[in-house]
């Protein structure tokens, strides 16, 4: 138990309504999770205000109310008006869990493409050196070995100080988090003490969330920002968006890049459909992982462990060590067949993962491109997106990804308005993700390659707001089978 008035001096409100030494059980802003004792804040959403939710939330116990704004008081409750509930939740969250972030090395993920490839890597680097630490990923919650499921790309502000406390109790010394632009405009991370931040690059995307990309890039700029003097601020120099990230950031300024002069460096030897050979520092290594993006990611890891006192030789034999994220250019093979599964769903994403293919394909052979663009999110990007897989692909098929509350038709129709002349042939539409996926299979023959891409690691198709199980690698791999070797 806590006393509101022991997390209070972590926030500066405007004014203060009722018992300040009122104990806390819990905190949360979500209404129908509040418990006796709890504190609800009541947070304005982009969908809703949590003001809405004030009263529900005392009727079911809520002893405090963090909010911007009174309407009713209710004797018995505590009010706690502050300028940004959003902003002061982050605050008080971590008091309230004893600021786990400063008892940690917390790392900070943030960039279009490859934060989850990033902060998943540095978790099994870390681990395979030997370190206890937790993830907070897009995909999984890990902390030193266990996993669970992910619902957010970053979780809210509460729960991120709950997972992090639980990584202090299970004695975990690192600290890897996935920082997304939705988290950073809605103050996810407020109160969170980070030792590093990475930035992987930038490109258009969420611009159905934020209003312009210049909008979007500041807000990514706000992890770089919040830096203290004692932390390092790493950035990919290949992307030109990296000056800006570190313009006014305290932290110490590191780059890193396969193209441009920078203070971490490596170099592809050799890449196939199985791994790649880099030389990292002189040092040649194998790696079960495809593709210039991933060396990307790969040196990132490398900077970071390297910038967090680990010895270069050990830091190399710990990377040989790690597996492919899951749905991220993942490998499934039968038939004499490849079929490669990726969660591209942006433009550029999608454009790295056609180039590496292409640059490791005899061109003898078909490539089969199954792609699709996810309703209720960024229009701009669905002709662009069908427009790279036709320019790159031998045949394509559009298709569905996780439609929401849009019709799927209507968005195959979008994408269909990227596709040049020259490619109508090439293109088929069918809207049923299985049927599609079997048709490409049904369309290849030996040898051939068939990228699926949008939806990686998801488990389920979200049509009308229910999310119906569905696994790209369960259907290639089941349909595979049906060929005959």
């Amino acid at each position: 138990m806590n006393q509101l008035d022991d997390i209070l001096m972590a926030i500066k409100p405007i004014a203060t309504h009722g018992n300040r030494a009122a104990e806390l059980s819990g905190l949360t802003l979500d209404s129908r999770a509040v418990k006796p004792g709890f504190l609800f804040a009541a947070t304005r959403g982009a969908n809703t205000d949590g003001h809405l939710y004030i009263a529900k939330a005392i009727e079911l116990g809520a002893v405090a109310v963090l909010c911007e704004k009174i309407e009713e008081r209710v004797e018995g409750v505590t009010y706690v008006v502050v300028e940004n509930a959003s902003e002061s939740l982050g605050l008080l969250a971590s008091e309230y869990y004893e600021n786990p972030s400063r008892n940690l090395k917390l790392i900070g993920i943030t960039g279009t493409n490859g934060k989850t490839s990033i902060a998943t890597m540095l978790y099994q680097c870390f681990m395979n050196l030997g370190h206890p630490c937790g993830l907070l990923s897009t995909i999984k919650y890990s902390i030193n070995g266990t996993d669970d499921v992910s619902t957010h790309t970053t979780p809210n502000s509460v729960r991120i100080n709950e997972l992090l406390a639980e990584m202090v109790s299970a004695g975990c010394e690192y600290a890897f988090m996935e920082v997304s632009s939705h988290a950073l405009h809605q103050y996810r991370t407020a109160g969170l003490e980070f030792d590093g931040a990475v930035f992987t690059n930038i490109t258009h995307d969420h611009l159905d969330y934020h209003t312009d990309f210049k909008e979007y890039l500041y807000t990514k700029k706000r992890l770089f920002d919040g830096l203290s003097s004692d932390a390092f601020a790493l950035v990919n120099k290949d992307d030109k968006n990296g000056a800006t990230m570190v313009q006014n950031t305290k932290g110490t300024r590191y780059t890193y890049s396969l193209k441009s002069v920078s203070d971490f460096k490596t170099k592809v030897i050799e890449s196939d459909f199985e791994g790649m050979l880099l030389d990292i520092g002189g040092i040649e290594v194998w790696l079960r992982l495809v593709g210039r993006f991933n060396a990307y990611n790969v040196l990132a890891v490398y900077s970071v462990a390297f910038l967090l006192g680990k010895e270069h030789l050990d830091i190399v034999t710990a990377l040989s060590a790690i597996n492919s994220v899951d749905g991220r250019f993942q490998n499934i093979k039968g038939g004499g067949v490849t079929a490669i599964v990726d969660y591209a769903h942006t433009p550029d994403a999608l454009q790295n993962v056609v180039d590496t293919i292409n640059a490791i394909r005899t061109k003898n052979e078909q490539f089969i491109t199954v792609v699709g663009c996810g309703g209720d999110r960024d229009k701009t990007k669905r002709p662009v997106m069908a427009r790279i897989a036709c320019d790159a692909s031998s045949r394509v098929i559009l298709t569905s990804d996780n439609p929401r509350t849009e019709d799927p038709d209507a968005i195959i129709n979008e994408m269909m308005e990227g596709v040049e002349p020259q490619n109508f042939k090439k293109v088929l539409k069918i809207t049923n993700r299985e049927e599609a996926i079997k048709t490409a299979i049904s369309l290849s023959d030996t040898g051939d390659v068939i990228l699926v891409a949008g939806k990686g690691h998801e488990t389920y198709q979200e049509i009308n707001g229910v999310r119906q199980p569905f696994d790209d690698k369960e259907i290639i791999t089941k349909n595979l089978k049906l060929i005959k070797e």
